[in-house]
């Protein structure tokens, strides 16, 4: 047993010492997985002309406040100035969060925001879609399916942002660039 002890900690004890791994790993698999999917659901919000981010599209109104809308006939003027402000700093969001946790720029802070995002996202995908019931799109844990949007994926992507929030970004990013140096001894 002491033999396998020493062979555990002679493998794995440079893992204990390389601070670097977790949080360069964990930025790299937003950015392959889940960066593009925020893009791409940004852009579907954007309204027309190049001041698109600041006049939402109907989508945008539709997929973040389904049941208001249907509430106003689909009719954006009906709605409020609150309305109008969740909507964009919600699209500004899905830009900006991702592009600061993939450089690494105040990625704790960004990690957080961006796991109240998803909160959020999850809480609108069951409150304002009626998903509650939908067994595929809540899930449940500790079951053999895992393939349920809010239980299953969208725990793992806070997961992945969580050990952001902890670890930092790492050495390969801007916040460790920025960070003040230790005077030399």
């Amino acid at each position: 047993m002491t033999a396998l002890s020493r062979l555990h900690t002679s493998l794995f004890a440079p893992l204990d010492r390389n601070d670097w791994i977790l949080p360069t790993l964990a930025r790299f698999l937003f950015a392959a997985v889940l960066a593009a999917y925020f893009w791409v659901s940004g852009m579907t919000k954007l309204g027309d002309g190049v001041l698109g981010i600041f006049q939402p599209s109907l989508g945008a109104y539709a997929q973040i406040f389904p049941k208001a809308m249907e509430a106003v006939g689909y009719d954006t003027t009906q709605l409020s100035f609150y309305h109008w402000a969740v909507v964009t700093v919600g699209t500004v969001a899905e830009f900006i969060l991702p592009l600061l946790i993939i450089v690494g720029l105040l990625t704790r802070l960004s990690s957080l925001a961006m796991i109240v995002f998803i909160v959020v996202q999850s809480l609108t995908d069951l409150n304002g879609h009626d998903k509650w019931g939908d067994g595929l799109v809540l899930g449940a844990w500790f079951d053999a399916p895992s393939n349920s949007l809010i239980m299953d994926q969208r725990s793992l992507w806070v997961f992945l942002l969580i050990v952001l929030v902890v670890k930092g970004a790492g050495p390969l990013s801007f916040d460790r660039a920025l960070k003040p140096r230790a005077p030399a001894a």
